[in-house]
């Protein structure tokens, strides 16, 4: 159907209006990407996650270190144990570990040593091999969680580099860890 020129036109003819006000750098845009809901931290459901994530993100000091604090017991409980959910955390703290406005980068990277270093279930399972027959095979979260570690390593060097002593002794403990 033709559209008189006097009438306006249903289509679109111009460009999009201005975005939302979210930049490229706005850390944090893919948490919706991953099922939070279906997947299991320490706690049960790891539906929490995005808000601990964001408050790491957002939040002043005191709240930041408060959220990861919680944040660390539910995908890597003891220093040691990780979840299910611990893989699909670990592309987010690299990301918050990268800011410069996030407050407790060091203690991120800290996160990220204890999970490159986890061998908890694949110790237990090496005395008690029954654990792999598991239809939740935690073992397989444990190694998911190390590759995931590994994955996003190129960021070591630029934060190695850091101003701020702690961050780059973190990060330089960490890259000893993932050379071992």
């Amino acid at each position: 159907m033709r559209i008189a020129p006097d009438q306006p036109s249903n289509e679109r003819t111009t460009c999009p209006g201005p975005t939302t006000g979210l930049s490229r750098t706005t850390p944090l845009v893919a948490l919706s990407q991953v099922p939070w809901g279906e997947i299991q931290d320490s706690t049960g459901s790891a539906a929490a996650i995005p808000l601990l994530l964001n408050s790491v993100a957002w939040g002043d000091p005191d709240t930041a270190s408060a959220a990861l604090g919680d944040l660390r017991k539910r995908i890597c409980q003891y220093g040691f144990v990780v979840e299910q959910a611990t893989a699909a955390t670990v592309p987010f703290l690299w990301e918050l570990a990268q800011l410069p406005q996030v407050t407790c980068r060091a203690e991120i990277i800290q996160l990220l040593r204890s999970i490159a270093c986890a061998r908890q279930w694949e110790s237990t399972a090496a005395v008690y091999p029954k654990l792999l027959n598991h239809r939740e095979n935690p073992v397989v979260w444990e190694r998911q969680a190390r590759r995931a570690v590994r994955a996003k390593s190129g960021a070591l060097r630029r934060l190695m580099a850091d101003d701020d002593t702690e961050i780059a002794h973190a990060t330089t403990e960490l890259a000893r860890t993932l050379d071992e």
